[in-house]
């Protein structure tokens, strides 16, 4: 991923040098389970443990000769140790996919740790954002359209549960990757005691696979990647009730606005929803490893490398990229502008037209059968459309000339917003305790 969204946390935990810092611990583990059961020399363990890691362009040099690189690897960690003669030892019984899947698993938790971190900020952004605006009244729309009223905090509070959710999947998906296979060539233990298995992953905080064939199936990590895609998803569906509610004609939301910020080099009164824009397109991004990633389930027999450079490039990218998106969509929920008046201007725009439903119950509880009650509400609501006269005149007339006697006062008392909200309480209770 570009170091435009990279995060250096993230970024720390998916670069090379990092990287080869988790051989080095993984190498190290082993060797000091195979000296501790007598299976090599005791006075081999301190000198490896004690071998800085290679570097990265030291790794990539000697690379190009062995086109392997767990094999540069482990000559140039074989150079930095002293004596060299020590390092015979590493790597004892293992094979590439024992080094490479085990460290990949800490990599994995280690960045859904970061994740989850910035996963609670957002849900408790949006919690705390759904609860200030509990009573916020605007209009719900469906398909686009003025449907019936609501609070702006009903429709925060859908989203945080989501992303409540979203954080919950991937807690579990962490599960799914923390997992450690140190089986040798084709998963048999053939060459390696299984206990060292069991040793090095409660070292790391992990669990021993339940069956390795030289690598892990790759179910666990599609399930990672398509937890990280929810959750880009989800912000993405934060960011879009976001743009809808900056447009022009709408103007009920807009993002923060920084002094000296500028939205357009040919037009200066713009304000774009640009932190939104890109939420959306970043999500994009994150949604794009969910198949090349699965597709590294099936391999041949015991193993292939077909899945080795799709992950190289799509576990990496869909972990910063998520981390960051969270970021922005968490700052977005913090700093949102809501323009409260508005949203009450945009809700009386239609004339009353948003009452219909209570008005159509109220007939029917009258007496009307449903298709005689729909029959007169709907035709009064489509000459208010037609004509911009407001609903109630529109039904009045239309009730008169059918013979329907109206209760006015109880009329005023449905045609209120603040009715359509009234049983909204438990939900926001249920809000208060997210966590």
């Amino acid at each position: 991923m570009i170091e435009r969204y990279t995060l250096p946390e993230m970024g720390r935990v998916w670069s090379d040098q990092h990287k080869y810092e988790l051989w080095c611990r993984v190498e190290t583990l082993v060797l000091e389970s195979h000296a501790a059961a007598g299976r090599v020399p005791g006075d081999v363990v301190e000198p490896v443990r004690n071998a800085p890691p290679p570097t990265p362009e030291r790794v990539a040099e000697i690379e190009e000769t062995t086109q392997h690189d767990v094999i540069a690897f482990l000559t140039a960690w074989a150079d930095n140790t002293e004596p060299r003669s020590a390092a015979a030892y590493v790597h004892h019984g293992m094979t590439s996919s024992d080094l490479l899947d085990t460290a990949l698993a800490v990599q994995l938790t280690d960045a859904t740790d970061v994740l989850l971190a910035k996963a609670d900020r957002l849900v408790a952004a949006l919690r705390d954002h759904g609860l200030a605006h509990r009573s916020t009244i605007r209009v719900g729309r469906t398909h686009g359209v003025h449907a019936e009223p609501v609070v702006w905090g009903h429709r925060v509070a859908d989203l945080a549960f989501a992303a409540a959710r979203s954080r919950d999947r991937l807690r579990a998906a962490r599960e799914a990757v923390g997992v450690v296979a140190i089986s040798g060539a084709v998963g048999t233990y053939s060459l390696i005691d299984p206990a060292v298995e069991t040793t090095v992953a409660e070292a790391l905080g992990l669990r021993p696979a339940d069956a390795s064939t030289q690598v892990v199936l790759r179910d666990g990590i599609s399930e990672w990647v398509s937890a990280l895609a929810i959750i880009a998803t989800v912000c993405e569906a934060i960011a879009l009730e976001v743009r809808h509610g900056q447009r022009t004609e709408v103007r009920e939301l807009s993002e923060a606005f920084g002094s000296g910020q500028k939205g357009s080099s040919a037009m200066p009164h713009k304000k774009n929803p640009i932190r939104s824009e890109r939420i959306a397109g970043l999500a994009r991004v994150v949604r794009a490893a969910i198949v090349p990633v699965m597709e590294g389930i099936p391999l041949w027999h015991e193993r292939d490398i077909s899945h080795s450079s799709t992950e190289r490039v799509f576990l990496p990218d869909a972990a910063i990229t998520t981390d960051y998106l969270l970021h922005l969509t968490a700052g977005l929920v913090e700093n949102l502008v809501v323009d409260a008046d508005r949203m009450r201007a945009n809700l009386e725009s239609t004339g009353g037209l948003i009452y219909t439903s209570s008005v159509l119950l109220e007939l029917v509880e009258g007496g009307l059968s449903r298709e005689d009650a729909y029959a007169l509400v709907q035709t009064a609501a489509m000459e208010t459309w037609n004509s911009g006269t407001p609903f109630r005149e529109t039904l009045r007339a239309r009730a008169t000339s059918s013979g329907v006697t109206l209760d006015e006062a109880r009329l005023e008392e449905i045609c209120r917003p603040e009715q359509y909200v009234a049983n909204l309480g438990p939900l926001f209770d249920r809000l208060a305790a997210l966590s």
